[in-house]
């Protein structure tokens, strides 16, 4: 397969390696209760920082989870009026250059700068991203044949889905030449399996039911299925439908407890049901055996009403119709007030690209986030259907609280007056700062926490989130293919791989993996008892 070349590109090439993994440091949590110091646990996060170093330091958690990647990235247009540089001229870009590229990068091009930055986060992106998922990336003329190269090289040109042109100015772009080009581009691309993406799901049946409107069939049931289906994960999506006869339904689940609908009240589905009963299909379905509610053994089930006998998930690549620039302008001034942020993209835009995954749990992931479209389209999907999506957006420019964060609370708790006004979504998230790096040159950074490190050395064991084991041993990490892995380490002490350590493990494993600072047992001893040490790095001056 052809590759592309440029000056600086053995630089960068595999760059991703080197950089390095830092803490994320949380600063503070939002719900629909405002700003807190306290954790909440979100799984939503927005990080403030370089989105090289952010995107590896997520790593450790995310590699191989991420299921919808859309970033939009500089057009490298070489315009320099913008809040986001669009010329790879940004002090901290030009920085990052000198630093890698050294002074071979004098001699670069605008377009050398612009592989160079997005060669090495095309890496990791491409790590993070799921085997089932999809990318998304945002381009206009500019850098379309460059990005399409490196994105070959990376995905694999076998796993390019589209070069799909979006229409972003119908009336025309701001080109000054002959021909205005009102369309810039999405490229499209999976990690190999597509059995999520653009598929076509033919019918379970013939459509051998009949209405006032014509044939239809049952579809599927308007209660969320599945974990977290309970009334308490999705309160606002728990509400009363008149039924035919004038009864009211409420989502109860088959063993009586309280559920909710997939389709909030303002859903294009429900808002027709809620109009007219019979726009869905219902049964009279009775509770598990000996289970009632309010002395009733039954109650009315919803379901859709599915009138095409094969309902296709395919698309045209031909984006028309999802909004333009204009409308993602209109809604960050009905936000803010003003224009604060140039070129956003169109909410529906971003709210459709969500939607070629057809998981509603899946991780959303924007690594150039701008005024943070990506994270308003997930909360208002996931209100919309009753997904629960997540997000992460990392921005590296000084809005990144201002701009990003603040769209982002304002679409959770609601914005505008009066008529103009929008309810909230719901939701919440944690913004983060990148912290210290975790190792300095080949030792560990002891101003990091213990048990970051302990996620980092698990990961790379593993390459598994971490997940930390309740009780026993405090060093014990966890078992991962049979083999049990231990890291012991204390901050302002040497620690020593003893017969008196090795009793203390009773955790069962076929074999053994610790980190120790010293080992006083001989390698064959180790070897017979199935036992692997491996040294802690740490300045040898220390010990």
């Amino acid at each position: 397969m052809p590759t592309l070349e440029w000056i600086g590109k053995s630089k960068v090439i595999n760059h991703h390696q080197d950089v390095p993994f830092r803490v994320l440091e949380r600063k503070y949590s939002f719900d629909e209760n405002g700003q807190h110091d306290e954790d909440n646990g979100s799984e939503n996060m927005i990080i403030r920082g370089d989105n090289l170093e952010a995107l590896k330091a997520l790593l450790p958690r995310y590699e191989g989870r991420v299921k919808c990647i859309y970033i939009d990235p500089p057009y490298n247009t070489g315009e320099e009026g913008w809040v986001y540089n669009d010329n790879v001229n940004d002090p901290k870009i030009k920085k990052w250059l000198g630093e890698v590229v050294g002074k071979e990068g004098e001699d670069l091009t605008r377009h050398d700068k612009w592989l160079c930055m997005m060669y090495p986060r095309l890496k990791i992106l491409h790590k993070l991203l799921a085997n089932d998922g999809m990318i998304a990336v945002s381009i206009n003329d500019n850098e379309l044949f460059n990005l399409g190269a490196i994105m070959n090289e990376i995905f694999g040109s076998f796993n390019r889905l589209a070069c799909a042109p979006f229409r972003s100015e119908p009336s025309g772009g701001k080109d000054k030449t002959v021909l205005r080009t009102g369309h810039e581009y999405i490229l499209f691309y999976t990690k190999g399996d597509v059995s999520n993406l653009c598929k076509e799901e033919k019918s379970t049946g013939e459509l051998n039911l009949k209405d006032k409107k014509g044939a239809y069939r049952k579809g599927r049931e308007l209660r969320k299925w599945g974990a977290t289906s309970d009334r308490a994960d999705r309160p606002n999506l728990w509400f009363g439908i008149k039924t035919p006869s004038g009864e009211i339904a409420y989502p109860y689940k088959n063993d009586g407890s309280e559920g909710y609908w997939r389709w909030s009240r303002d859903n294009t589905g429900m808002i027709d049901i809620l109009k007219d009963p019979e726009s869905a299909h219902w049964e009279y379905s009775p509770y598990d055996e000996g289970v009632t509610v309010n002395g009733e053994t039954h109650r009315w089930v919803p379901y859709e009403k599915i009138r095409d006998s094969k309902k296709s998930f395919g698309w045209n690549s031909w984006l028309d119709g999802y909004g333009t620039n204009a409308d993602g302008t209109a809604v960050i001034k009905a936000i803010f007030g003003s224009k604060i942020f140039e070129t956003p993209k169109p909410l529906s835009l971003i709210e459709w690209i969500v939607s070629l995954h057809g998981d509603e749990n899946s991780l959303i992931l924007d690594s150039f986030a701008g005024s943070g479209t990506t994270a308003h389209a997930v909360l208002n999907m996931n209100k919309s259907d009753g997904g629960h999506r997540k997000f992460i957006l990392v921005e590296m420019m000084d809005y990144a609280d201002s701009i990003t964060a603040e769209r982002v609370k304002r679409v959770i708790r609601g914005y505008g007056e009066g008529k103009n006004a929008v309810e909230g979504t719901g939701g919440n998230f944690s913004f983060y700062d990148l912290g210290e790096p975790l190792l300095i040159g080949d030792c560990l950074n002891e101003a990091v926490a213990p048990e970051k490190i302990r996620e980092y050395i698990w990961f790379m064991e593993t390459k598994q989130p971490y997940a930390p084991p309740s009780g026993g041993n405090p060093y014990y990490l966890g078992k991962h293919n049979s083999t049990g892995y231990y890291f012991y380490y204390e901050p302002q002490r040497v620690t020593v791989l003893d017969y008196a350590f090795l009793s203390t493990i009773t955790e069962k494993a076929d074999g053994t993996v610790i980190y120790a600072d010293r080992c006083s047992i001989s390698e064959d001893k180790l070897a017979k008892m199935g036992v692997t040490f491996k040294k802690i790095p740490r300045d040898i001056s220390k010990l």
